[in-house]
């Protein structure tokens, strides 16, 4: 139980989170389609996990440019509906234009909050989260509000990273800027992409919210660059916090931070480029009830 004073903490990094994700939106609109692909066995998975089909109702959280939401758009077909929702309506915005690329007039964008979803009860037949959950300040009142707008015997599906050591594609750029910045990446308190990398810790989640026939599976997702210029653009890019951090550094200590890194994945040099281990989490359950 969420004690009076962790709340109110967690609603102060409510807006912080907002914040960051507003300040990378224009980033990850140019690198939308290269996430997708990128993710792309990610988004089969969790499609695979939740089955919609036609005329379901879909909820992506934390969709940031929808490319789930989108995937799952081709699966339920004009008479169902899709909602992508992220906490920043720049976000949104991104997955709005994306979706009205492509003519996907059933699926709507809204400007939501993991822990406080503004979404009538029993509202959706399948619920979508592709590395977002972890991000939640506080993830146990993110996974009650998950419950809370599922149907009985809907379907959820969340990837999340796992542990920072399995993930050296990410957790590389983070132990240098610790080292070059002298900080901690992510500062003390803050969500950070690792945060639910445990996969005991992840399913008791998912249980404590009421949740049943959970399973937590491991998904080798290794990042591919074709070069060292290419991961690092991309990745300083779309890192979050790390994005502005890494900007606004003078020009000495970031190539310093540059050459450091270069030199840090060059054990991961392949025959075209780079490939870099990634492992995620992928997480599915039902609310309880008939479908």
């Amino acid at each position: 139980m969420t004690s009076t004073d962790d709340r109110s903490t967690t609603d102060r990094l409510r807006p912080v989170m907002r914040q960051m994700w507003a300040s990378v939106a224009d980033r990850w609109a140019a690198h939308a389609d290269e996430v997708d692909t990128m993710r792309a066995a990610v988004t089969v998975a969790l499609l695979e996990r939740t089955s919609p089909g036609p005329g379901d109702r879909v909820l992506e959280l934390a969709g940031g440019p929808g490319g789930v939401g989108l995937a799952a758009a081709e699966r339920v077909g004009p008479g169902g509906e899709v909602v992508i929702t992220d906490v920043a309506a720049e976000m949104t915005a991104v997955a709005a234009a994306r979706a009205a690329a492509r003519g996907l007039a059933h699926v709507v964008t809204r400007e939501r909050d993991l822990e406080e979803i503004a979404e009538p009860d029993d509202a959706f037949d399948v619920v979508l989260c592709r590395e977002g959950l972890m991000f939640a300040a506080d993830p146990a009142r993110a996974a009650a509000e998950i419950r809370r707008v599922l149907r009985s015997g809907g379907r959820l599906a969340v990837a999340v990273w796992g542990s920072r050591g399995a993930n050296p594609w990410l957790g590389l750029l983070f132990d240098a800027v610790t080292a070059q910045t002298g900080q901690p990446v992510p500062p003390p308190g803050v969500p950070g992409p690792f945060g639910l990398g445990d996969g005991e810790r992840l399913a008791a989640l998912l249980r404590g919210a009421g949740l049943e026939e959970v399973r937590v599976e491991e998904l080798a997702v290794p990042t591919r660059a074709e070069s060292f210029e290419h991961w690092w653009s991309r990745t300083t890019a779309l890192a979050g916090p790390l994005a502005g951090m890494i900007a606004a550094m003078p020009e000495a200590p970031r190539e310093a931070l540059r050459e450091r890194l270069r030199a840090d994945v060059e054990p991961y040099r392949v025959t075209d480029g780079y490939e870099l281990p990634g492992l995620t989490l992928l997480a599915s359950a039902r609310r309880p009830g008939a479908a």
